[in-house]
């Protein structure tokens, strides 16, 4: 998984997610994603267009973060999620939970 954050703290933060977004991934990408939170910033934007897969630990990450940045006052956005993350959101009910934006 890569992670590729991109903005200053008081611009929206872009989070360029390639890869999977799997089991193997979820650790180190939950960490980042936190410390990115917590720098601070009062949007975040995760860009899914290029992961490759996407199971339940994958799925947590997302769901973690969002919750964490609801606690920290910043919205979070999905932002063009590809097929196989797509198929993952839908089949568990959770595409409703996010806001997901096709670009």
């Amino acid at each position: 998984m890569i992670v590729t954050p991109s903005a200053p703290p008081s611009d929206p933060t872009i989070i360029r997610l390639s890869g999977g977004l799997d089991l193997a991934a979820a650790p180190a990408l939950r960490e980042q994603l936190i410390d990115v939170l917590h720098r601070g910033t009062g949007l975040l934007i995760i860009d899914l267009s290029h992961v490759l897969s996407c199971d339940t630990a994958g799925l947590a990450v997302l769901i973690g973060t969002q919750r964490r940045a609801r606690l920290l006052g910043t919205k979070m956005r999905i932002l063009a999620p590809s097929p196989p993350v797509t198929k993952a959101l839908r089949s568990t009910g959770l595409y409703r939970n996010f806001s997901i934006y096709a670009t």
